[in-house]
């Protein structure tokens, strides 16, 4: 973070781990558009940085699974994340769009339900405190099926990706 904006490393430092996550989706996602553009524009050093870095992202939110309290649907995110990080590598042996349109496609929906999840708890915690600060909503959360028994699918750890 040494060039970070001062305000977005404060961001960065208290936000909750949902948050957290959430902005990691969005750099992967804007990653790998930049690394599209990049292809149509023909520069493959910009192409090969960009989809490096998504690629980094997307091997960070694998690493900080949690496939002990995760159970199931961390071992399906993890499977998914591997799967994406083998079809980015196309993107540079074959300089392939598609690869990388098709990753955000995976990303996508993760990142609205991520999203939506950070949205609630914000709300919900708002409510249970008007006057509770928003970045610190929750320190360890969970994600789970209707009916199943909530589980947290990334790690405790206070990692860039955790959650």
């Amino acid at each position: 973070m040494t060039n970070a904006n001062p305000y977005q490393a404060q961001d960065i430092m208290t936000a909750s781990p949902v948050r957290l996550v959430v902005k990691l989706y969005e750099h992967a996602i804007m990653s790998l558009r930049q690394a599209i553009r990049a292809i149509e524009d023909n520069d493959i050093n910009a192409r090969w940085k960009a989809n490096k870095k998504a690629m980094d992202i997307i091997e960070h939110l694998c690493q900080t699974l949690n496939l002990e309290k995760g159970g199931e649907i961390a071992e399906n995110l993890e499977r998914l994340y591997r799967f994406m990080l083998r079809h980015l590598l196309d993107v540079d042996l074959h300089n392939n769009p598609t690869a990388a349109k098709e990753v955000i496609d995976l990303l996508e929906p993760l990142y609205r339900s991520w999203s939506q999840l950070d949205r609630d708890l914000v709300a919900k915690a708002s409510a249970a405190t008007p006057h509770a600060e928003t970045e610190t909503v929750a320190t360890e959360l969970v994600v789970s099926p209707p009916g199943a028994q909530p589980v947290p699918p990334h790690s405790g750890g206070r990692t860039i990706a955790s959650a």
